[in-house]
């Protein structure tokens, strides 16, 4: 079963910051540890932790973790 807080933690483990300030909200570029390069690596933790591939036009929508849920759900990966 995929939790948030399963999610929350990849997150914070590919960005380098603390599972506390992750909410849905959270933007892309809001923070300096989310930069472009950052954004990749965070794709490449996701494809991992997740088992999947994750396309071009999804990875420029990832702007924000809410936008992250939806490519996941997209997947079929539901978060909890």
């Amino acid at each position: 079963m995929n939790t948030t807080e399963q999610l929350y933690k990849v997150i914070a483990k590919a960005l380098d910051i603390s599972t506390e300030i992750i909410t849905d909200q959270l933007e892309y570029q809001s923070i300096v540890e989310w930069d472009s390069m950052s954004h990749l690596i965070l794709v490449e933790a996701l494809e991992t932790a997740y088992n999947i591939e994750i396309e071009t036009e999804d990875i420029l929508e990832m702007s924000t973790v809410a936008k992250l849920k939806d490519v996941l759900k997209k997947k079929n990966i539901e978060m909890i």
